[in-house]
């Protein structure tokens, strides 16, 4: 069954050392707090984490959907036990909402970031932008859908605007209910390929499933009429396979999306405003009233959207405030240590002045 959830050559010869320790390879295929459900070569099982794992993992590093992991399988039981983590080849991370200094990792190995906007009301070009950086940032190649085409009578103006701020990025506006462009959405992601459905609440990503699935497999609620957004109605995280082969990771909507150590990323999205501001006079220019700034110069000819300048501000200031909090955690870390080492030190003097 695992050849079905994308296992390889190249993974069964990194899982030696797992192999002779008598563990299993399996995947991850439901997560909803601390319970799985892994596709393994015994079957679908239920999981649980180790004790040992729970003890030695680091933050970010229990299991999610999507992981590849070393389990001891009890098909008799219908069960599996986890032990260890295999190495990811992307993480889609982020900020968790309300916790100081800790990451979230919401999907691991996608070889594509499905990046889903609405054509309503609610289309935002500044929240795709935070979604691309953090889509670039994770490994995988991001890929814009613009879901709900049949309710704009304005989809190419608006695929031209998604496009001008998404350079590189395929852009597919897709329909659940007239079936337009959802089969350019399942060859862009290919069959044996693991995409992840990535988008606020509202925006349609379970009808996305269902509709790509061929079948009901998430259930969907409407939005709201009078201000164009809804709640999520996924409740956990989901590997589904889907009928051309490609697997497609549901995830549920987000209502925020904090960056977390994602400046490549934000790089990657605005190359053009660092173009920019490498080509001002002086090397640490503010862009603000300084002569030769190439950044306000282009704001001024009309070169550079005020928007999406705010925006990259707006990113940039927070990818500061995350690093001057983790400068801080950093700092109070090394004073407990060498706390404790005084500490001990102090303990083995009077020691030996005692004997």
């Amino acid at each position: 069954m695992i050849h079905l959830y994308g296992w390889s050559d190249a993974l069964r010869q990194s899982f030696d050392a797992y192999a002779a320790k008598g563990w299993s390879p399996a995947r991850v295929i439901v997560q909803q707090r601390g319970l799985y459900r892994l596709a393994s070569e015994a079957g679908e099982l239920n999981a649980e984490i180790s004790g040992r794992f729970a003890h030695e993992a680091a933050d970010g590093n229990y299991p999610v959907t999507g992981d590849w992991v070393a389990a001891s399988l009890r098909p008799q039981e219908g069960a599996a036990t986890i032990h260890a983590l295999l190495s990811r080849t992307s993480a889609f991370t982020r900020k968790a909402a309300g916790t100081a200094g800790h990451a979230q990792v919401v999907a691991a190995n996608a070889d594509v970031a499905l990046i889903t906007a609405s054509l309503n009301a609610d289309l935002n070009l500044r929240r795709l932008e935070r979604y691309l950086a953090t889509a670039w940032e994770s490994g995988a190649t991001p890929l814009i859908v613009l879901t709900k085409a049949d309710l704009s009578d304005r989809v190419d103006e608006q695929i031209a605007a998604v496009e001008a701020i998404a350079f590189g990025v395929g852009v597919h506006a897709v329909s659940a209910v007239t079936g337009e462009g959802l089969a350019a959405v399942g060859a862009a992601i290919g069959s044996g390929r693991t995409a992840v459905l990535l988008g606020s609440s509202g925006v349609g990503k379970s009808t996305l499933v269902n509709a790509l699935a061929g079948e009901t497999l998430m259930t969907t609620q409407a939005i709201r009429e009078h201000d164009a957004r809804g709640r999520h109605t996924t409740t956990h995280r989901e590997l589904i396979r889907l009928p051309d082969g490609a697997l497609l990771l549901d995830t549920p909507g987000m209502r925020e999306l904090g960056l977390w150590d994602a400046e490549e990323g934000v790089s990657a999205v605005y190359g053009d405003v660092e173009a920019l501001a490498g080509r001002c006079r002086f090397a640490d220019c503010r862009h603000e009233r300084e002569p030769g700034c190439a950044v306000q110069a282009a704001l001024s000819e009309g070169a550079l959207d005020a928007e999406r300048w705010r925006g990259y501000q707006k990113l940039q200031r927070e990818l500061a405030h995350e690093g001057r909090k983790d400068d801080y955690f950093a700092r109070q870390k090394q004073k407990k240590i060498w706390i404790g080492r005084h500490k001990a030190y102090r303990a083995m003097v009077k020691a030996r002045d005692r004997e």
